[in-house]
């Protein structure tokens, strides 16, 4: 057995009982939905906020490319891809 932690979260009435709802239908605990559902959001915003943490890094290190010149290129690649050369 894996090792675990109670939480304690507070709910909409309306989330409640789409959470039980969807237990029912997919026969898996409403605990289990929910640390799944948690789980899946922590990932994404971890992900999400080292994402913001390389880009200021970049910042700070001097690594941009101005907005003009990167549209350039990218204004570019989708007319070589346009033209078949992509």
């Amino acid at each position: 057995m894996t090792n675990s932690t109670t939480l304690t979260v507070r709910l909409k009435p309306e989330v409640k009982d789409q959470l039980a709802a969807l237990s029912a239908q997919t026969n898996r605990t409403r605990s289990y939905l929910a640390a799944e559902a948690i789980a899946d959001y922590v990932a994404r915003e971890i992900a999400l906020v080292e994402g913001i943490q390389r880009g200021l890094a970049d910042i700070e290190a001097g690594r941009l490319v101005p907005h003009d010149q990167a549209m350039d290129e990218l204004d570019a690649a989708i007319e070589d891809v346009a033209r078949g050369r992509g």
